[in-house]
């Protein structure tokens, strides 16, 4: 009998809406609390005996969703057993990491931290080979965009009304095809140059991640682009609310600029509560329907690679060579955004939310720490990432002044 095998992209999608339906169905994990402000918090509220017992329940789930999908892929189960307790454990701590209150203020994410990790421990020790060939990164990524559908409501894109709904079209438009032209004038490989692209103009680490996905793309690149995006929205929290003081931005002006500019949906929260609360509110409002527009993007870029990636022949693709090189998790991502923005009850919706967005964040988490575990920190120091550096900053700064003139116009002529 031949051994059972199934694509990542139809694992993920399967493995996703598996999780989906459990969730749905109320058959959820109890998650873990992962947020602590200080030292007493820390030990009187994470390391207790239930946040344990809650941890150790979540591993239980996780384990079972990644031998699931091992199974599908054809995988030898004995890696991933001997694999993944490894992987997550590690990840847990990345995860403790980020929970603390000063770091996630600061708009930074737990997959920094696992990545950093990864990093750390690959390129002090030595990592055994077995653990290196048996790591799931892509996979792991892919039932992550799945699940990432399930917040990706069209609901968001009403409540920021006409005004919102403009800017964010207007502004992921222009910024997204300004950093494209500028990547490809420095000479940045397209691949590359899409990951910058929708990572400055859509909503930063999760646009980056769902790009990469949707071309196959590097994952030491979607590292560097991961690191590029947290580190340069701190100082972004700092300086945007003391710029919009300066100009004397009333706060839905000032909280539309933040939200289209700054690329973490935490720190846009950070950055507009800083400003006042209808500021909070603004920002938050315009950056999800920023994020609502991910699945857009995700879906047109994957058709634009399967068409574009020529072969040896240089022929142009015919549809059934399209549908071939698809990644089909974006269906099974788009299939949950429409699923739960138009046919699953509001109070389903948000029950299940909140767990379902702890569970694609642990997967997100889980990649990156096999990414850095795989990674060799001296690729991530090339020319090719310093002219990537460049071309995100002169987007992002593009972006703030473009965003601002569009908020203005908006929010004050129009308004």
């Amino acid at each position: 009998m031949s051994k059972l095998k199934i694509s990542e992209d139809w694992t993920s999608t399967i493995v996703g809406w598996f999780i989906i339906l459990l969730v749905v169905f109320q058959l959820k994990p109890h998650w873990p609390s992962f947020s602590w402000p200080d030292a007493d918090a820390l030990m009187n509220k994470i390391f207790t005996l239930d946040n344990v017992g809650h941890a150790l329940i979540v591993f239980c789930f996780m384990f079972l969703m990644a031998l699931i999908a091992g199974l599908f892929t054809g995988k030898k189960l004995k890696m991933i057993v001997a694999s993944f307790p490894v992987v997550f454990f590690l990840t847990l701590l990345a995860m403790v990491v980020g929970g603390n209150k000063f770091l996630k203020d600061w708009g930074f994410e737990t997959v920094i931290f696992s990545l950093l990790i990864g990093l750390f421990i690959s390129n002090i020790f030595s990592i055994p080979k077995w653990l290196k060939e048996s790591l799931s990164s892509e996979l792991f990524v892919k039932i992550g965009l799945v699940l990432l559908g399930t917040t990706v409501l069209f609901d968001d894109l009403l409540k920021a009304g006409a005004l919102g709904l403009i800017q964010s079209c207007v502004v992921v438009f222009t910024v997204w095809n300004f950093c494209f032209w500028l990547c490809r004038k420095m000479k940045i490989d397209k691949e590359m140059s899409l990951m910058l692209s929708s990572a400055v103009s859509i909503c930063g680490v999760s646009a980056a991640v769902a790009t990469a996905g949707a071309i196959k793309g590097d994952k030491t690149k979607l590292s560097y682009v991961v690191s590029l995006v947290l580190v340069v929205a701190v100082p972004m929290i700092l300086i945007m609310p003391g710029l919009a003081k300066l100009m004397g931005l009333p706060e839905d002006m000032a909280g539309a600029w933040i939200g289209g500019t700054i690329d973490t949906t935490g720190a846009v929260a950070a950055t507009g509560a800083i400003y006042g609360e209808v500021a909070l509110q603004t920002s938050t409002i315009v950056k999800f329907s920023q994020n609502v527009l991910l699945g857009v993007a995700a879906f047109l870029i994957s058709i634009y690679w399967s068409y574009s990636k020529k072969e040896v022949t240089e022929e142009k693709p015919t549809l059934k060579v399209i549908w071939l090189r698809f990644p089909k998790f974006v269906l099974g991502f788009v299939a949950a955004s429409l699923v739960f923005s138009f046919c699953v009850a509001p109070e389903v919706v948000s029950d299940a939310k909140p767990i379902l967005k702890n569970i694609q964040g642990m997967w997100f988490a889980l990649a990156f720490m096999s990414i850095g575990l795989e990674t060799d920190f001296k690729s991530l120091i090339t020319s090719e990432n310093r002219r990537s550096t460049y071309a995100f900053l002169g987007a992002q700064a593009f972006n703030v002044v473009f965003t601002l003139l569009v908020a203005w116009i908006l929010f004050g002529l129009i308004a």
